[in-house]
């Protein structure tokens, strides 16, 4: 992938994907958790809105992290904007402030993502798995926005 794709890259939901997504976005607003999945609220960056999707938060011993396995989706774009945003779970809200990591930090991460969520998640990464070399991973990384919370 050439780093003109990677910044634009963007795989959006086809076929069966917006009933599921609509069924799987409502879980969480029951306070349903869903293999460590939250509701992402994040205010859009035109309307100021508040804007929510499904997401894996990812917690691993060096931090808390968003990964966007769709690449460049809408909630990055916000995000990128307000750079805070709030994890929903039932009546629980926990606000956040998000610092996106440059290509070479997202390695470890990306590689612990795929070993959570691979089986969720893998249709997006195009072949690549938790097994992937570093230069395997360092080659997607364009492709796949990731966040650090605090």
């Amino acid at each position: 992938m050439d780093a003109r794709d990677a910044a634009t890259r963007y795989i959006g939901p086809t076929g069966l994907d917006p009933i599921m997504n609509r069924l799987f976005n409502a879980l969480p607003k029951l306070g349903i958790n869903v293999a460590g999945g939250r509701l992402l609220a994040v205010r859009g960056r035109k309307s100021g809105e508040w804007r929510t999707t499904l997401v894996n938060v990812l917690d691993t011993d060096t931090g808390r992290y968003l990964v966007a396995p769709r690449g460049h989706t809408q909630w990055v774009k916000n995000l990128r904007v307000s750079r805070t945003g709030e994890l929903r779970l039932g009546r629980k809200t926990e606000t956040f402030t998000a610092t996106e990591l440059p290509d070479a930090d997202k390695i470890p991460v990306l590689r612990a993502y795929l070993d959570r969520w691979g089986w969720e998640v893998g249709r997006f990464f195009e072949g690549v798995t938790k097994n992937a070399t570093d230069a395997e991973l360092a080659d997607i990384a364009p492709g796949f926005p990731v966040f650090a919370l605090s």
